[in-house]
C-alpha cells in the first residue's frame, strides 16, 4: 500500500464517494490498458488524447479511485461510493500529489540532470546507495513532467533513498521537476548540446540545468562537472562539490586504465575503483556516485562492490557478441555530439581489436547548429578507426569531414539501411569492434539486431 483515499482527501479537498473509508491505494496509474491493482487512476489529457475517455477501462481493470478534471462530466456508470477527487488539471494535480507523497515518505532525494550521462549516472548512484539503504530509482529514463511524478509515486513507503533523473527540452522544466522532488543532492553531469534547438546555446543549456538548484533542500549538496567553465558561476556557492580531471577540483580523477570490459581509475581520496563501463567519461559519472556514497557514510567496500556489480539501463555502451567473432557496442539509446565523441574516444582506448568500425547516425534537436555540430564529431576520429559508416541526413557531415581529414579511413554515407548493412557485413569478422551510436529516433537497434550473434 502506498497510501489511503483518506490521505488523498487531505491533498485534494474536493471529492465525492467513500474517500473517508480509508480505501487502500497500491499504485498510481495513467494507463487504463494495464491491470490496475487497487490503483489511483489519473487520466491525463493532451492534444491528441484524453485519458478521461477510458475511465470505464480503468474501472474494469481494478482502479479503486480516480482524479478527475472538474470541468468534465463524470461517467454515469461509476458507483456512488467510488472515490473521485476533482482537480483543475490532472497533470498538475499528479505533480502536486508526488510532492506531497515525497514529503510523506521523507527519503533522501538525489536528483540527476545534465546533457549526457544522466541515465548511466542515475544507475551508478542507485547501485551505490542500494548497497546500504532501501532505494527507489527512475526506471529507464522516465525523467520528464510525467515520468518524475510517476517515479516518486511508485516508491514504497519504507524507501530511504530516492534517485530521480530529470530531463528537459525547454526552460522551466527542470525547475518544475526539482520543486516536486526537492533533492538533498543534485548532480549536473555535464553541459553538452542536447536540445540546443530550443535553448539557443550551450550557455542557455547550462542555465536550464542549473534550475535544479531552485528546488534543493536548504543544506543540500550540488555536485557538478568541475571541468565545465559554464558551471563556474556556482563554484562559490555553499556545498558545491566539483568532480573532474583537472587538479583544481574537489574530487580529482587520475590514473585511468581502460580495458574491453571496464574502466579503472583513482580518486583524490587515494582509493582505486573499477566500473564495468568503458570510457573515461564513466569515471566522472562514477565519481559523483562515490562522493554521494561518502557523504551518506557508505563504506568504501560497499561502494566498490556496488560499482563492480551494477546493472545498467540497456543500449548504453553495451558490449555484445557479434556475428563471426566480432564485438558490438550497442550505444544506440540516445546521442548528442558530446556523448558521441565520448563513445568514440572510449573505442580508441580499447585494445585487442584488428579493426574498429563506427556506425553513426543523426543527432536530433540541434536546430541551425546541426551541420557544424555533426562535423565536429569528426575531430574525435583518427586513423585508429578502419571505417566510418553514417546513416541519416546530417550524419553525412561526419563521414564527409572524416574523408577530408583522413582519406585512408573508409568513410561512407548511406541513405538505405540495407546498403549500409551490406557494407557492414564485409567488416564483420573476428577481431572487429563495431560501435553503433545515434539519437533514439534513428532506431539503430534495428542495425544491432542484424549483426549480433544469435547463439549468444
Amino acid at each position: 500500500m502506498l497510501f489511503t483515499t483518506e490521505w488523498l482527501a487531505s491533498v485534494f479537498a474536493d471529492y465525492k464517494g467513500a474517500a473517508m473509508d480509508g480505501i487502500e491505494i497500491a499504485e498510481v496509474a495513467t494507463d487504463s490498458r494495464k491491470k490496475l491493482n487497487k490503483s489511483l487512476f489519473i487520466p491525463l489529457a493532451g492534444e491528441n488524447f484524453d485519458g478521461h475517455k477510458y475511465m470505464k477501462d480503468a474501472f474494469d481493470q481494478g482502479a479503486a479511485a480516480a482524479l478527475w478534471d472538474k470541468e468534465k462530466d463524470l461517467p454515469e456508470f461509476l458507483p456512488a461510493d467510488f472515490p473521485v477527487f476533482f482537480v483543475e488539471d490532472t497533470l498538475t494535480a499528479m505533480q502536486e500529489l508526488a510532492k506531497a507523497y515525497r514529503e510523506k515518505v521523507g527519503p533522501v532525494v538525489i536528483g540527476v540532470t545534465g546533457s549526457n550521462g544522466k541515465t548511466t549516472t542515475k544507475d551508478i548512484i542507485a547501485s551505490v546507495v542500494a548497497s546500504s539503504f532501501k532505494t527507489h530509482h527512475t526506471e529507464g529514463n522516465l525523467n520528464n513532467q510525467i515520468g518524475v511524478p510517476l517515479t516518486i509515486l511508485s516508491m514504497l513507503p519504507e524507501t530511504e533513498v530516492l534517485v530521480t533523473e530529470m530531463g528537459m527540452n525547454h526552460f522551466g522544466e527542470i525547475e518544475t521537476l526539482t520543486k516536486i522532488a526537492n533533492p538533498d543532492f543534485a548532480v549536473i553531469t555535464n553541459i553538452g548540446e542536447s536540445h540546443i534547438e530550443y535553448l539557443g546555446s550551450r550557455e542557455g543549456i547550462a542555465r536550464a540545468k542549473l534550475e535544479i538548484i531552485k528546488g534543493m533542500t536548504k543544506d543540500g549538496y550540488l555536485l557538478i562537472d568541475g571541468d565545465e567553465p559554464l558551471l563556474g558561476q556556482v563554484h562559490q556557492r555553499n556545498n558545491v562539490i566539483k568532480c573532474g580531471f583537472d587538479t583544481g577540483n574537489d574530487v580529482t580523477i587520475k590514473n585511468i586504465n581502460i580495458s574491453q570490459q571496464s574502466t579503472q581509475f583513482e580518486l583524490s581520496d587515494g582509493e582505486n575503483y573499477t566500473i564495468p563501463l568503458v570510457g573515461s567519461h564513466h569515471a566522472l559519472n562514477a565519481s559523483f556516485a562515490i562522493t554521494i556514497g561518502e557523504l551518506l557514510k557508505i563504506t568504501k567496500d560497499n561502494v566498490k562492490q556496488a560499482l563492480t556489480g551494477m546493472e545498467l539501463t540497456s543500449m548504453r555502451f553495451e558490449l555484445m557478441d557479434g556475428k563471426n567473432g566480432s564485438s558490438i557496442i550497442n550505444d544506440a539509446y540516445n546521442a548528442s555530439p558530446t556523448s558521441m565523441k565520448a563513445s568514440i574516444n572510449a573505442v580508441k582506448h580499447l585494445g585487442g581489436f584488428r579493426q574498429k568500425v563506427l556506425v553513426l547516425g543523426d543527432v536530433f534537436e540541434l536546430g541551425q547548429n546541426s551541420k557544424p555540430l555533426h562535423r565536429s564529431v569528426a575531430d574525435s576520429i583518427d586513423e585508429s578507426m578502419t571505417a566510418v559508416l553514417t546513416f541519416g541526413e546530417d550524419a553525412d557531415e561526419i563521414s564527409s569531414a572524416v574523408h577530408k581529414q583522413h582519406p585512408e579511413i573508409d568513410s561512407r554515407h548511406f541513405t538505405s539501411k540495407e546498403t549500409l548493412i551490406g557494407t557492414l557485413n564485409t567488416y564483420i569478422s573476428e577481431g572487429t569492434l563495431i560501435l553503433f551510436k545515434a539519437s533514439r529516433g534513428m532506431q539503430f537497434e534495428s542495425f544491432v539486431k542484424q549483426v549480433i550473434d544469435p547463439s549468444k
